[in-house]
Formats: structure tokens, C-alpha cells, sequence
């Protein structure tokens, strides 16, 4: 019985969750691994999700916290290779900015609430309970994440359409 119902949340969530973890690290390759780990923990953990509110939000959850671990570890690693070059560079260099890298510079909580928010169309109640944050929590960080992407944009408007054409293209 355990293994016929995890095999259902499996099939259920497994694309999702590899959609967010690509959104949130910008890694389509390691966004099937991050979501393999996370059921790997859903699996270690699995009479606490069958106990939570919402099964799917405790799996995204979970995806969001190695996300951020890896984007954490990942931008460590990049700054100490990258650390010669940019000294060297011009800090007034610009550089041409799409939806991901733009993505990438928002705080881990307001990019993870502009996500869940926009690219997978889920209710700030959701949100909130995905992220262990309040529902004030989620409409704050939403708001000024969609602000702070749209400047790094350069205001583009059309910024939030083209993350919500992400969750199908992915």
C-alpha cells in the first residue's frame, strides 16, 4: 500500500517539481536530480507528508530548500573561480539580461513566491503553505519580486507572461 501510494505521488509530482527546481536553480540539468532528491526525501519521510495539509505543497517544499542549498553552494563556488575576472572587469559593463539571470538575482524568497505565484499559478494560500510563510508573507514577497524582476528587465511588462509561458514549456 505504501509503495502503490508513493508511486501515484510520484507520477503526480514528479514533473512539477523538476519545473520548479529548474526555475529555481536555472539549471535544466540538474533540476531532475534535485527533484529525484526530493522524493527521496518524501520517500524517507512519508507518513509526515500523508499527515500534512497538502502532500504536494510538503514535496515542493522540500524542493525549494535544496534548490536554495544548491544555488547557495553554487554561487560560492562561482565566486571564488570567478573572482580573478571579475576584478578585472569594468563594473559599469552591462550585460544582456534574460528572464533567468534576472530570476537568479532575485532573494531566494521572492523569487521562490514570483515562481510559484506565476509559473505554476498556485494561490498565495498554497504559496504560504509550500514555504512556511504567511499569506501576507507570500503577497509582500510576490509583489516585490514581480517589481524587482520587471526592473532588472528594464520594466519590461512582459516579463511575468514569459515565466508563466515557462511551466508548459519546461
Amino acid at each position: 500500500m505504501h509503495d502503490a501510494a508513493f508511486r501515484d505521488y510520484f507520477e503526480q509530482h514528479h514533473d512539477s517539481m523538476s519545473r520548479l527546481a529548474y526555475l529555481m536553480t536555472g539549471e535544466a540539468d540538474g533540476a531532475d536530480d534535485l527533484a529525484a532528491d526530493a522524493l527521496t526525501e518524501v520517500w524517507r519521510h512519508w507518513d509526515r507528508v500523508m499527515a500534512a495539509d497538502d502532500p504536494a505543497a510538503y514535496g515542493h517544499g522540500i524542493v525549494m530548500n535544496l534548490a536554495r542549498n544548491r544555488v547557495r553552494r553554487r554561487s560560492r563556488e562561482r565566486l571564488w573561480s570567478l573572482e580573478p575576472i571579475r576584478k578585472a572587469l569594468d563594473p559599469d559593463v552591462s550585460a544582456v539580461v534574460d528572464v533567468r539571470s534576472a530570476l537568479k538575482r532575485l532573494p531566494h524568497r521572492r523569487r521562490a513566491c514570483v515562481v510559484l505565484r506565476y509559473a505554476f499559478d498556485l494561490p498565495e494560500k498554497e504559496v504560504a503553505t509550500a514555504l512556511g510563510i504567511s499569506v501576507g508573507a507570500v503577497k509582500s514577497a510576490t509583489s516585490r519580486g514581480a517589481r524587482q524582476l520587471a526592473e532588472l528587465l528594464g520594466g519590461s511588462s512582459v516579463a511575468l507572461a514569459r515565466l508563466n509561458g515557462w511551466e508548459a514549456a519546461r
